[in-house]
């Protein structure tokens, strides 16, 4: 009996033991599946880069290395949309997984319009911030601030840090509108009480200088659309007086949003991080800094976009020394495509060479064209992620539904779709449908297909010197055989047509108007 009760305390302590080291083995897997399923998360979005303007999207008259990296160790998509052709669209689009065109409020802002997303809006840093990440956004906003009436000598909110920030260092709107003030956690930086800031977009300041009225003020011509208050030589949009010691450097913004980028990621190294980091390149003012200028051989624009690159080269070496890059999982973009004169002339014409910024695609900024939308398109995790081109259709809007599955929430999505896979390179299937949006315009991307309905106006936009995209008629396009838009098929494959429209439809609704009269859908 003592040898079977010493058998059994025998085989009940090698249980136990067997028990704990199961409990060990499934702490250390839980423990190893937080790190893999919450990795840091940066999104690196540039300001109307081109699917041309890099090297590693067959630009041979511009050398992007440090962009090129990501590219040829991650995910590159040669299918990456943001879902709209202007800016402010396509950054409420990435930041609400939802389509812009749902909300008519969400078009190009002026630097005092409110705050656009509604701080009851599920948005991707909130449902981030609920799985334990700090979140902050360094870099360009322009999504609006406050309710309306912004005095920017007091706390202006609601902001970013109201919609899912926990800190933010942003410019309010765009580099080319007043006012040209940093703002961090809703105060302006460097204000002085003494010399209050005003600003309008409407009416002048008595005795302030303009570009339209004091020309000789300028270093750097405007073309249009930029001739009200002059701030460092440069005409802007909008009037503004005072705030003198807040007024940003053009030529150090560059520099100074990438220290904070790199400040917020050694800060905030300890626990998982969500970081917006959004730059201001190749956006107008093009201003350098002296150690770019003249580095392209292309004027300003070439140059601020080896500026990016560099920038970006400079952010993942922080990373790396950090420790941080096997546990960050990186997504770069552009908020739209390309545009040369976009206000000022700084020779991105005169001096583009053979360089095409949209690449072999049709269109820029402002249109309904694929240049508009389809945008350089990376993802990059180091060790984790291996390197593969995909063709696989994906949207900026889709980041919310698939990193919210990747660090398991159960959150009900909008527009958003789980393409997870196909971000990390597993598969290389994405969205079947996709609306784009084009400054009012909306058109479906099925398949290998691709369809406008007919819209009013002219289709060159003479200023910008870009095709929008307006036809009195259906156009229908097979991408996969003419990427260029070369070829209308909408009379030639009726069949096709129609079961565009249909979809679109259902997607879409009947509720838009074309501007084109008799239109018939069906």
């Amino acid at each position: 009996m003592k040898k079977i009760n010493s058998l059994v305390l025998v085989l009940l302590f090698l249980a136990g033991v067997s028990c704990n080291n199961e409990t060990s083995k499934k702490e250390k897997t839980s423990s190893e599946k937080l790190v893999v399923e919450k990795p840091n998360i940066v999104v690196i979005y540039l300001d109307d880069l081109g699917y041309g303007d890099l090297s590693s999207y067959g630009a041979t008259e511009l050398q992007t290395p440090n962009i090129d990296a990501l590219a040829n160790q991650g995910v590159k998509f040669t299918n990456g949309y943001a879902s709209s052709a202007t800016c402010t669209p396509s950054r409420y689009a990435l930041l609400t997984g939802m389509y812009p065109w749902r909300n008519k409020k969400a078009k190009i802002l002026p630097g005092t319009a409110p705050l656009l997303i509604s701080t009851e809006q599920q948005t991707l840093p909130k449902l981030l911030k609920k799985e334990g990440y700090n979140t902050a956004i360094v870099g360009k906003w322009h999504l609006g601030l406050g309710t309306g009436v912004v005095n920017w000598n007091e706390h202006v909110a609601p902001g970013p840090n109201e919609v899912g920030f926990d800190e933010s260092y942003i410019l309010a709107a765009t580099q080319d509108r007043v006012p040209t003030v940093y703002i961090e956690n809703g105060n302006v930086v460097g204000l002085d009480k003494n010399d209050p800031i005003e600003a309008d977009y409407a009416n002048n300041f008595e005795g302030e200088p303009t570009a339209l009225s004091d020309p000789e003020m300028l270093t750097m011509k405007w073309h249009h659309g930029h001739n009200n208050s002059i701030v460092n030589g440069i005409g802007r949009i909008g009037y503004m007086k005072g705030g003198q010691s807040a007024k940003w450097s053009d030529m150090d913004m560059a520099d100074h949003f990438l220290d904070k980028a790199q400040e917020y990621v050694k800060t905030h190294k300890d626990n998982p991080f969500f970081l917006y980091y959004a730059m201001q390149q190749p956006h107008v003012p093009r201003t350098p800094h002296p150690r770019f200028v003249g580095k392209s051989g292309m004027g300003p624009r070439g140059d601020v976009i080896l500026e990016a690159d560099w920038c970006i080269g400079e952010f993942m070496k922080t990373l790396e020394k950090e420790g941080l890059l096997e546990n960050t999982l990186i997504v770069f973009s552009s908020d739209n495509g390309p545009v040369l004169n976009d206000g000022y002339y700084d020779d991105a014409v005169e001096k583009l060479g053979k360089h095409k910024p949209a690449g072999p695609l049709r269109g820029g900024k402002y249109s309904i064209f694929e240049a508009g939308t389809r945008v350089p398109f990376i993802v990059y995790w180091k060790g984790k992620i291996q390197p593969l081109i995909s063709d696989a259709i994906v949207c900026q809007m889709d980041l919310l539904a698939s990193l919210g599955n990747l660090v398991g929430t159960e959150e009900k999505m909008t527009d958003s779709i789980n393409v997870l896979d196909a971000f990390m390179g597993k598969s290389n299937k994405g969205r079947k449908s996709l609306i784009i949006e084009a400054t009012g315009k909306t058109a479906l991307r099925h398949g290998n297909w691709l369809m406008i309905p007919p819209y009013k106006g002219r289709n060159f936009r003479e200023k910008v010197g870009i095709e929008v995209g307006n036809m009195p008629e259906f156009q229908l396009y097979n991408l996969k055989e003419d990427l260029g838009q070369q070829n209308n098929l909408a009379k030639s494959n009726p069949e096709k047509l129609t079961e565009m429209i249909k979809i679109f439809e259902e997607l879409r609704g009947k509720d838009y108007k074309t501007g084109v009269k008799e239109v018939v859908f069906r």
